[in-house]
C-alpha cells in the first residue's frame, strides 16, 4: 500500500487537509498551533485506490524538549513515504518554511507543494509567489472550503502512477482482511505507560514516549501479528478527571480516547503498579462494562515494584476489592519498558476475545437454567412466586442473553446476578460482561379453548337478546340522523263517529240514485 504523508509548520492545515481527505474527523483540529504531535495515519481511497495517509505534527524552528520529538517524529516519516504533501500557508512563508524546504531537497522527486487557504478567486494569484521555491508540483487548495482537492488528487495519482479507476476487487480483499482483525485499544489515566506498551508491540515508534504527563493527543493507530492473528491496536490519550480538564484540546482529546471503546474488541486498562488504582480507573472501566466489551487490567511498571513476597497477589487482592464491577476481567502484571510477560498478556487477550465471539445453543442454555433453578429457586413477591420459564442468547460481542419471566417488574437484581454467575461458571464466559434482559411471557391459549368460550358467548348472548325489550326500528333519512317510526294512533269516539256518518252518507246517496 503508498504512503502519503503530509508535512508542513504549525497551523497551515494540516489536520483540516487530513480530515477533509478521510471523510471524518479523525485529527483533532484548532487554531492553538502544535495541537499534532503523534502521526496519526487512516486508510484514504484515492480514486479507487486504498492508500496510507499520515498527517504528522507541525515542525518548528524553535525547539523545545516536545517540540523537538515532534520534529523528529514528523521528519522521520519522510523516508518512508512514497508521496509528500507539503503544505504551506498563501499568505506567508516564514522562517519555518525555509527550513523545510531545505530538508525537502532530496524528496522533490516525490514532494508536491501545497499552499493552502486559497479560499476565494482574490487569492489565487498568491500561488505563483510560491514556483520560486525550486519545486515542480505547485498546486493551490483549501482544505477548509474543499477547493482544489481535485487538482491535489490528479497530482498524486500520477506521483504514484495509479491509473485513474476503481481498482473493486483489491477494496473487497482488503475489507475481508480487516474482518479477521481484532481491535485493541489501550485506556488508562496519563503516564501509566499505554505509549511504551504500543510502541513494544507494534515494534515502531508509533507514539512518542515523554515523562511529560498528556502527551497523547490523537489517537494513533498500529498494526502487529500474533500467533497468526492480525491486530490493530489504538493508543489513546490519558483520560484525566473532568474537573481538571481546562483545555479544548485535552477535552478532544478524553473524547475520541472514550469512543475508541465502541471501536475495540478488547480494551487494555492501564495502570501503574507504583499508585495503584484511581478512582478515575473505575469510571473508566464502568463504561467499558456498560458497552460489553473485553477489557483485562494491566498493571504496568512492574519493574519499579519494591521485590517482596507475594507483592503481586496483594495488588490482584487490593484491586479485586476496590473493583467489584470487574471481579470477571483478567488481571496480568507487566513491564512495557522491559518487555516482560507481553506474551502471556496477548494470550489473555485472544482467551478473552473467544469468549466474545462465543455463542451457546438455546438447548443447551435451558438444560442449564432447569439445574441453576433446582438448586436456587427465584425467590417469592407479593403476589407469588418469580418464575424463569426459559431463555435464549441474542447476541456476541456484546455477550447478551434474554429470559422469558412471570412477572418483569420487581424481578429481584439478586437473582439476575445469580444467573449472570451461573452463565459464567458453567458456560464458559467467565472472562468476559455478560448482559441480561427479562421479558415477560404472553400467554397464548389453544383454539380448542378458543372455541369452547366463542360457544359461551354466543349462550349468553342468546339469553341477554331474550330478556332485552324489544328495540324500536329506526328509519334512516337520505342525509339527516335516523329518526324513529311514528307510533300509530288510536282512533277515538268522535273519529268513529265521523266515519259511520260518512258511510252512512255514500250509502242513501247510492240508494236514491238508484230508486230514480
Amino acid at each position: 500500500m503508498k504512503n502519503i504523508v503530509i508535512i508542513g509548520r504549525p497551523n497551515v492545515g494540516k489536520s483540516t487537509l487530513f480530515n477533509r481527505l478521510v471523510g471524518k474527523r479523525r485529527a483533532i483540529t484548532d487554531p492553538t498551533p502544535g495541537v499534532t504531535r503523534d502521526p496519526i495515519s487512516e486508510k484514504w481511497i484515492l480514486r479507487g485506490h486504498a492508500v496510507n495517509l499520515t498527517d504528522s505534527g507541525g515542525v518548528k524552528l524553535d525547539i523545545e524538549e516536545l517540540d523537538d520529538l515532534v520534529a523528529k517524529k514528523s521528519l522521520s516519516l519522510l523516508d518512508k513515504a512514497d508521496a509528500i504533501v507539503f503544505l504551506m500557508d498563501c499568505m506567508e512563508i516564514t522562517p519555518e518554511d525555509q527550513m523545510l524546504c531545505e530538508k525537502l531537497r532530496p524528496y522533490s522527486d516525490k514532494t508536491i507543494l501545497a499552499v493552502n487557504k486559497i479560499d476565494d478567486y482574490t487569492r489565487e494569484d498568491l500561488i505563483w509567489n510560491f514556483f520560486s521555491l525550486g519545486f515542480q508540483r505547485v498546486i493551490g487548495l483549501s482544505s477548509a472550503h474543499g477547493l482544489g482537492i481535485d487538482n491535489l488528487e490528479d497530482a498524486l495519482l500520477g506521483l504514484l502512477d495509479l491509473d485513474d479507476a476503481e481498482d473493486e476487487e483489491a477494496r473487497e480483499l482488503e475489507e475481508e482482511e480487516n474482518k479477521n482483525v481484532l481491535k485493541l485499544a489501550v485506556l488508562g489515566k496519563p503516564n501509566t505507560g499505554k505509549s511504551t506498551l504500543t510502541n513494544l508491540l507494534t515494534g515502531e515508534d508509533l507514539s512518542i514516549v515523554s515523562t511529560i504527563a498528556g502527551t497523547t493527543r490523537d489517537v494513533v493507530k498500529g498494526h502487529f501479528s500474533y500467533h497468526g492473528r492480525e491486530f490493530e491496536i489504538l493508543d489513546t490519550a490519558g483520560i484525566r478527571r473532568k474537573a481538571k480538564v481546562e483545555e479544548d484540546v485535552e477535552y478532544y482529546s478524553v473524547n475520541r480516547a472514550i469512543k475508541t471503546i465502541d471501536e475495540a474488541h478488547v480494551v487494555l486498562l492501564v495502570i501503574d503498579c507504583a499508585e495503584g488504582l484511581a478512582e478515575q480507573d473505575k469510571k473508566i472501566a464502568n463504561l467499558i462494562v456498560r458497552r460489553g466489551k473485553g477489557v483485562v487490567l494491566v498493571m504496568n511498571k512492574t519493574d519499579l515494584l519494591s521485590g517482596l513476597p507475594n507483592e503481586e497477589q496483594a495488588l490482584e487482592d487490593r484491586v479485586r476489592f476496590l473493583f467489584p464491577i470487574l471481579n470477571f476481567a483478567p488481571i496480568e502484571f507487566i513491564s512495557a519498558k522491559n518487555g516482560v510477560n507481553i506474551g502471556k498478556l496477548l494470550d489473555t487477550v485472544l482467551k478473552v476475545d473467544r469468549q466474545l465471539s462465543k455463542r451457546v445453543d438455546t438447548a443447551t442454555l435451558n438444560n442449564a437454567l432447569a439445574k441453576w433453578g433446582e438448586d436456587y429457586q427465584p425467590p417469592r413477591g407479593s403476589v407469588g412466586h418469580f418464575k424463569v420459564y426459559y431463555g435464549t442468547q441474542i447476541s456476541a460481542q456484546p455477550v447478551k442473553f434474554l429470559f422469558f419471566v412471570n412477572r418483569k417488574k420487581d424481578f429481584p437484581a439478586v437473582y439476575t446476578q445469580y444467573l449472570k454467575n451461573c452463565i459464567r461458571k458453567d458456560l464458559g464466559f467467565n472472562l468476559v460482561p455478560v448482559e441480561i434482559d427479562l421479558r415477560e411471557r404472553e400467554r397464548s391459549t389453544s383454539n380448542h379453548m378458543l372455541g369452547q368460550k366463542a360457544k359461551v358467548r354466543s349462550a349468553e348472548e342468546r339469553e341477554t337478546e331474550a330478556l332485552k325489550p324489544v328495540q324500536k326500528k329506526t328509519v334512516k333519512s337520505a342525509g339527516g340522523k335516523a329518526k324513529a317510526t311514528p307510533k300509530a294512533k288510536k282512533v277515538g269516539a268522535k273519529a268513529r263517529n265521523k266515519a259511520k256518518e260518512q258511510a252512512r252518507a255514500i250509502h242513501n246517496y247510492n240508494k236514491n240514485k238508484r230508486g230514480k
